[in-house]
């Protein structure tokens, strides 16, 4: 029998004194909790500082390197950045209500960059290049502050990320999925499985019969939910693999094909440009170029 699921409505507490929580993991060791597909009502802003792992932040699959700086919007669906292979040196996590100085604050006329910011955080948000470098080194100081000082360089940072151009935004062509918190552990258990099997074939009769549903009603469902198909979902599952073990080892390119889940190299190529926008060897060449130059 299947165990029953914990809900993935994430429940955050603000620290003693504070509007506003903010976290800091100086060894993945002390945040080993797996990831899990999980949202809450704050919006939050994750520092990954150095390492490599893999995004999904709604509708998006991706897999990082040297490091992250993400903002996620409120209730939008994410799993969590670091575990003990990322490889990473710290963690900042900062989370807050919209609302957390009061109604109105951000509608203010010296606001509106920030609350422009905020609103483009409901697809999320990665930056990078000397954003992600400069708001990375500054958070990591924050968390030293005293609580006055902690909410004023917090400012400041949004304010810093409203006005940069180092940015990408993730769900490009807005977010499909809409989570009802009905629907959560229905959502976990199939996120979980295709984690744990997406090396082997899964057949649509096999996860419609973890999500205790039939084929067809599977389909619809997940349709609906995440705005794809559940085979384009897995392809991107095992893609976003083989970004990593491309980046990261001097494997050949056909065996990592067969090491992420594709059984048929041509496929592999197929789907790996389809959804990167480039070839294997191409997505490769790009880090052999980093590491010599």
């Amino acid at each position: 029998m299947r165990q029953k699921r914990k809900p993935s409505l994430e429940k955050i507490s603000s620290e003693f004194g504070s509007s506003f929580s903010v976290k800091y993991y100086a060894e993945t060791s002390t945040y080993n909790k797996p990831p899990f597909w999980h949202f809450h009502p704050e919006i939050e802003l994750v520092y990954v500082n150095g390492g490599s792992g893999k995004r999904h932040i709604g509708n998006h699959l991706s897999y990082y390197h040297t490091g992250d700086l993400v903002l996620i919007g409120s209730m939008l669906p994410h799993t969590g950045f670091t575990d003990r292979l990322t490889g990473n040196e710290s963690e900042t996590v900062i989370q807050f209500n919209e609302d957390f100085l009061g109604q109105g604050f951000f509608s203010a006329n010296e606001m509106q960059d920030i609350k422009q910011l905020l609103q483009r955080s409901k697809a999320g948000i990665a930056f990078h290049g000397e954003a992600k470098n400069e708001v990375g080194r500054r958070l990591e100081k924050l968390v030293n502050l005293d609580n006055f000082g902690k909410l004023i360089e917090l400012l400041c940072l949004l304010q810093y990320m409203a006005w940069t151009h180092d940015y990408t935004i993730l769900n490009a062509e807005g977010y499909a999925m809409e989570v009802q918190r009905t629907d959560n552990d229905r959502i976990n258990v199939i996120y979980d499985f295709v984690q744990n099997r997406f090396k082997n074939s899964i057949s649509l009769e096999e996860i419609a019969d973890i999500a205790s549903m039939t084929v067809p009603s599977f389909c619809r469902y997940f349709k609906k939910i995440s705005g794809k198909k559940f085979t384009q979902f897995v392809n991107e599952i095992r893609v976003v693999h083989a970004c990593k073990l491309l980046s990261e080892g001097s494997d050949s390119i056909s065996s990592i094909a067969f090491e992420s889940g594709f059984n048929n190299f041509s496929h592999f190529n197929r789907q790996f440009k389809a959804i990167t926008g480039e070839s294997p060897s191409a997505y490769r060449k790009q880090f052999i170029q980093l590491y010599t130059t």
